[in-house]
């Protein structure tokens, strides 16, 4: 399949609160997530060329399911739950992380999860702790860096060097990253292709 960047079909299927209610697991499936105002609702819009598919709010912890959108009739596009917000409940924190847990661990056409980190932040704990579970857990991810208009071109590369230094102390390999700014639209082709890549390539 041919990507044409201007007309990327998406819809809104469905959410959810739970892994077992989640659509039929027989197309592929690519997530995102991050911490709390990450910026993770606006990228999705930027990628999807529709300013209205994911809700965006300035107050963080507005996403609370797994939500579904269908792209081009053929893959998902999954909005998850941010981590790390501090202004919930125990009890709800709880309920997200299990959420998020089990939906990663045991959604089986997942073929990525785009793990979304700002990058005007130095390297957060939240972020780097939750990466190394990922790895643990075999989970295949990439790092989307967001908000990167708001930094040089140097810094651009500062903050994804930062990351991947912190990471080789325990990491053999690190992911790969991309820069983003879904006010520019920067990144867009770039993360558009490598879905349409593994579309591609990995077999369901």
């Amino acid at each position: 399949m041919e990507w044409n960047m201007d007309i990327v079909k998406a819809e809104f299927v469905v959410s959810n609160a739970t892994v077992e209610k989640c659509p039929k697991p027989d197309r592929h499936e690519y997530a995102f997530i991050g911490r709390s105002n990450v910026g993770k609702s606006s990228l999705i819009n930027m990628l999807t060329n529709n300013k209205k598919l994911a809700k965006t709010a300035a107050r963080p912890g507005k996403t609370q399911l797994i939500n579904h959108f269908l792209i081009n009739d053929m893959w998902y596009m999954v909005d998850l739950p941010g981590y790390g917000y501090a202004r919930t409940s125990e009890t709800a924190r709880r309920q997200f992380e299990k959420m998020i847990r089990d939906y990663i661990l045991k959604r089986e056409n997942l073929v990525c999860l785009f793990v979304l980190i700002d990058s005007r932040l130095e390297p957060q704990k939240i972020d780097l702790e939750f990466m190394e579970w990922l790895g643990e857990n075999g989970v295949p991810f990439v790092m989307i860096f967001t908000k990167a208009d708001k930094l040089s071109a140097t810094q651009r590369l500062k903050c994804i060097d930062d990351y991947h230094k912190v990471m080789l102390e325990t990491w053999e390999t690190t992911p790969m990253a991309f820069m983003t700014s879904s006010e520019k639209r920067l990144g867009r082709e770039e993360v558009l292709d490598y879905i349409d890549e593994l579309n591609r390539t990995v077999k369901l």
